[in-house]
């Protein structure tokens, strides 16, 4: 049996090609949040396939809520699982496999068929606890690879990388959907491929095409960085029988990590509402100003733009200010740009000053109201990447020593643990009040208790007990 606490050996680094590939592992996976859970099937699914924007987005937040409590029951015990076995990339196989499945079923999403809301919100389940799931075990992978001083870089280079491929699927979309623009074709009368708008098969196509974005892009990790070398490796069953043994030992002695918990309850209120506003600001944007396919992939690449060097900065000042006060400086830009979001309508910007009715002539993001929407969305772009690497770096800081899987799953519980409640909340509001506004106002409350905790951690290693 393992003893997971353990002192941890001396990391050796991973060669360069392993690190890279490593972070590699986001720029696969990022596709399916950028263009499928945020800024093109997300807002397909609640206006088009669902056809009303209230009960849209009430029906793509039983998605996120439902994966949610999946993901939060599952990973810490397969945390521990990992860490008692040894391997992680046996558990990444798998999950990346769910989560191809689940976008491939997308292509089955047409317009008009109430009958397959369902089904539908099944398969973005699916496909939403294979990328969570699999994300548990490559960061559990981060603290085996690279040194403590440089974790922060690294973590920061992963999620820049991630925004790059995001970026890059965007216009891909962009391209298809209008491709005069990239001198593709001589007009945009058709989509690419003869790809048929009347039946949404470019929404739909994202779906099957994330999944092979996956299949390519995952494959490096696989082969170049190393699977947690030198831990003692167990039969997947025994692995099973310690990881649980563990996970409730972990459990029964969480309370004397006092600020290991303080962290994760924190971490699991701020990043709760930052995940929210991200996958709701598509569908907010699209109900409030009927946004098209187009323009909705613009505002992600604009948006992209801005999150990419945010990511890379963020990582460096991880590293330099260390992780805390990162997390700090982002949740604070991140509940301003809220504030303005929300506080942005068809018919008044800042909440109560009215603007000019918005004309359906105007040009791409023409109307006052647009432009203030979109200057906060961009500071919410700029800090959303320094936030969750800067928090994904943290737990490798203050995990007790050879128990970094065990908490990487405590971590992917405490960020998915209350995943189920922001969106449940959304859904309960809008429902309630009629307003996707005033639903989507409900994420400023998890982003406000999440920084106030915050403040009582500190960032150093918990001893093992």
């Amino acid at each position: 049996m393992t003893n997971p606490h353990a002192a941890t050996p001396p990391v050796r680094e991973a060669s360069k090609l392993g690190q890279f590939s490593w972070a590699l592992f986001d720029w696969a996976n990022q596709p399916f949040f950028t263009i499928i859970t945020t800024f093109i099937f997300a807002p397909y699914f609640a206006n088009v396939l669902v056809g009303d924007p209230v009960k849209g987005q009430s029906a793509w937040a039983f998605t996120q809520s439902a994966s949610g409590i999946l993901i939060a029951l599952m990973s810490p015990f397969l945390g521990a699982m990992a860490d008692a076995g040894g391997r992680r990339k046996p558990f990444i196989f798998a999950f990346q496999l769910l989560l191809a499945a689940g976008c491939a079923g997308l292509w089955f999403a047409y317009p008009n068929r109430p009958d397959l809301i369902l089904p539908i919100s099944w398969a973005v389940i699916l496909a939403t606890v294979g990328a969570e799931m699999s994300i548990v075990f490559n960061n559990a992978q981060l603290p085996n690879i690279v040194r403590p001083e440089r974790m922060g870089r690294l973590s920061g280079f992963g999620w820049g990388l991630g925004y790059c491929g995001g970026l890059v699927s965007l216009f891909i979309v962009l391209a298809v959907s209008m491709p005069s623009m990239f001198g593709l074709a001589a007009s945009n009368d058709q989509p690419l491929f003869g790809l048929d708008p009347a039946s949404h098969e470019l929404e739909r196509l994202v779906g099957p095409a994330s999944a092979l974005w996956i299949a390519i892009f995952v494959l490096p990790m696989f082969l170049f960085t190393p699977d947690s070398a030198g831990a003692l490796r167990q039969p997947l069953l025994v692995a099973a029988r310690e990881g649980g043994r563990s996970l409730v030992a972990t459990l029964k002695r969480l309370p004397r990590f006092g600020n290991v918990l303080r962290y994760l309850i924190a971490f699991m209120l701020y990043n709760d509402g930052l995940a929210a506003i991200i996958a709701f600001g598509g569908v907010y944007a699209a109900a409030t100003f009927g946004w098209s396919t187009v323009t909705l992939g613009i505002f992600g690449i604009i948006l992209t733009v801005f999150a990419i060097p945010g990511a890379f900065l963020g990582g460096r000042l991880d590293d330099w200010i260390g992780s805390k006060r990162t997390v700090q400086i982002a949740i604070a830009g991140v509940i301003v740009a809220t504030l303005g979001i929300v506080g942005v309508t068809a018919t008044h910007v800042f909440f109560v000053v009215p603007a000019d009715p918005i004309s359906p002539t105007r040009g791409l993001f023409g109307s006052l109201q647009e432009k203030v929407l979109m200057g906060f969305a961009l500071i919410l772009g700029f800090c959303m990447g320094p936030m969750q690497a800067a928090s994904r770096t943290m737990v490798g800081r203050i995990a007790p020593p050879g128990m970094t899987g065990e908490f990487y799953g405590l971590f992917a519980l405490s960020g998915r643990a209350t995943a189920w409640m922001a969106p449940m909340a959304i859904g309960i509001v809008t429902a309630a009040s009629g307003s996707t506004r005033i639903g989507m106002a409900c994420v400023l409350f998890f982003l406000v208790v999440g920084f106030i905790l915050l403040w009582k951690v500190r960032e150093e290693r918990a001893d093992p007990v």
